[in-house]
């Protein structure tokens, strides 16, 4: 940036400061939930991100670790989870050969510059030569491996690394011959991957793989400076939490280990003023820990309940698991979390029970299903949301599944 850039952009006015505010938690609710905030796509979300970046940059590597990255054509938070969930799963890839495909896909878009052109058979014969040096067989004549290619492709047309100039890969994954793709580089492919500060075969341990400080067991070490090891310690621990905190629907205070619990119960008033304060999530205490919620009907984030029918199974399934312990409090077991510990057969028969009553205004697919195709669905979602988990006998209710309840409107119902 020249001297007169600077000057011209430090005597443009300042936005309101509510405005500047709701545009920081703006730009944060995106950098949380996309890959990229991207210039060409969302020029005006872009623009704030920028005039906000110097602030993101340090609040995010202060509080959380992760490295903000800003270019002139995106804008990327490199988000690194501290436990991983099923859910963090990249969606429009399904299996082991879909996300090795997407990874050799980046691996030969980076020996290309910007706005280079290419072929798709150019791609997948380097590809197939690369993996065959390293023993491993691709055969772009299976059907399976063509389209597990074009499932990748495609993700990476998602996410503004190529552009397609010319052709489709499906039609090049339903039949090889006579079907090309002429694609277009970005310099979007040397950023969607985390980079490391040292090579892959160096790490021992997957934990050392979440870019977190070292453990606080390491950290504490004899030989080590009293203060810098307490320092060491702290940020860690803040690393830990906070981004449990902003990446997972519920931590609950048994799911933390016993330093970053201690840490969550003593800055309790703190934590909830920061995170309302820079995402725009609002924070509750609970007795079975500190949750936080989008004060939004909608939002950038996936919410709870949404407008799919599974939410409805779910909230009525917390309203009737209330119903039932409050009447009989001792009717099922609880474990010394406070969570409903269901049989299978118990678990099958609340469901079975809200089908019996309020069947009709499910939907054709939940009416129909058996009751253990039910349960395997509706408990999948629980541990989606991190409402319960399957037990080898059945099902943990966990304690947030009752804070979200509802009931039909029978009545207006009946009224129709």
């Amino acid at each position: 940036m020249t001297k007169q850039a600077r000057v011209m952009r430090a005597m443009r006015p300042r936005k309101p400061e509510q405005t500047w505010q709701e545009d920081r938690v703006e730009v944060v609710q995106a950098l949380l939930n996309q890959p990229f905030i991207s210039y060409s796509r969302q020029p005006g979300l872009y623009s704030k991100a920028r005039d906000h970046y110097r602030d993101l940059r340090d609040w995010f590597h202060e509080q959380t670790g992760w490295s903000l990255i800003l270019t002139r054509k995106f804008v990327k938070l490199e988000k690194t989870p501290v436990v991983w969930q099923p859910w963090m799963r990249v969606d429009g890839l399904r299996d082991g050969r879909d996300y090795a495909l997407f990874t050799y896909g980046l691996w030969y878009l980076e020996g290309l510059g910007d706005g280079e052109q290419f072929l798709l058979t150019e791609m997948v014969e380097a590809i197939r030569d690369h993996l065959l040096a390293v023993a491993v067989e691709i055969d772009w004549t299976v059907y399976d491996h063509r389209l597990a290619m074009s499932r990748a492709l495609k993700k990476l047309r998602d996410l503004e690394v190529i552009a397609a100039v010319e052709g489709d890969e499906s039609d090049w994954a339903r039949s090889a011959e006579g079907h090309d793709v002429l694609y277009e580089a970005s310099p979007l492919a040397r950023y969607v991957l985390r980079r490391f500060p040292k090579d892959l075969t160096s790490y021992e341990r997957m934990e050392e793989l979440y870019g977190l400080e070292t453990t606080l067991r390491e950290e504490t070490r004899e030989g080590v400076d009293a203060v810098a090891s307490d320092t060491a310690a702290l940020r860690s621990r803040r690393h830990r939490v906070l981004r449990r905190l902003l990446q997972e629907a519920v931590v609950y205070d048994w799911q933390w280990d016993e330093a970053s619990r201690r840490y969550v119960q003593t800055q309790r008033a703190s934590l909830i003023d920061r995170l309302e304060q820079w995402t725009g999530l609002v924070g509750h205490r609970y007795r079975e820990g500190l949750v936080f919620t989008w004060p939004e009907l909608t939002g950038p984030m996936d919410l709870f309940p949404s407008q799919a029918a599974m939410s409805d199974l779910m909230m009525l399934l917390g309203a009737e698991l209330r119903g039932v312990v409050g009447e009989a409090p001792d009717k099922f077991e609880r474990d010394e979390n406070g969570c409903v510990v269901l049989t299978q057969s118990e678990f099958e028969g609340l469901l079975v029970t809200l089908r019996a009553r309020s069947g009709d205004l499910w939907t054709k697919e939940f009416r129909e299903l058996t009751s253990a195709e039910l349960a395997f669905q509706v408990a999948e979602q629980l541990e989606t949301w991190n409402m319960g988990v399957r037990s080898e006998s059945g099902v943990i209710l966990y304690p947030g599944i009752v804070r979200w309840h509802g009931y039909y409107d029978v009545e207006a119902r009946d009224v129709e």
